[in-house]
């Protein structure tokens, strides 16, 4: 099989995600289209015709991977259903309103609505419908300086 380039992270540290709610991580690739302006550059379908092995996407310039979850490749264990723990992806982004406002529009549920905070920046954070909990970062215009 001829290797893929689009498969490969930009660079630095890459997320991947699983996306647990079986076989929708198709769903969650339009999702993050829609509500953080991803761009799709490769998907990698399973034998069964259902699943994704392997989706590459690039958010705000940074890559983004993510699979469905595959319980048999892990003796059968279901990673749950409940939200991952322990785990916010932040983005720093130009305009932290604009970007809030953007994924609550596309379903996200609002956790902290964008504030000016005390190390200076604007900042807020969302959940996805899949589980994971979104940052949303900017400097305030003159803040620090």
């Amino acid at each position: 099989m001829a290797r893929n380039p689009d498969q490969d992270p930009i660079g630095g540290l890459t997320p991947h995600l699983t996306i647990a709610s079986g076989g929708t991580a198709a769903e969650a690739i339009d999702w993050y289209k829609k509500a953080f302006g991803a761009t799709e550059l490769m998907r990698m379908p399973a034998d069964d015709g259902k699943r994704l092995m392997h989706a590459h996407l690039v958010v705000n310039g940074s890559s983004l991977m993510l699979n469905d979850d595959f319980p048999e490749y892990r003796g059968g264990a279901d990673v749950g259903s409940g939200p991952p723990l322990g785990v916010t992806l932040h983005l720093q982004v130009d305009d932290v309103d604009a970007w809030f406002d953007r994924a609550v529009a596309a379903g996200a549920t609002p956790a902290m609505k964008p504030e000016n905070m005390f190390w200076g920046d604007r900042y807020g954070q969302v959940a996805d419908p899949f589980g994971y909990r979104w940052a949303l970062g900017a400097p305030i215009e003159g803040a620090g300086q």
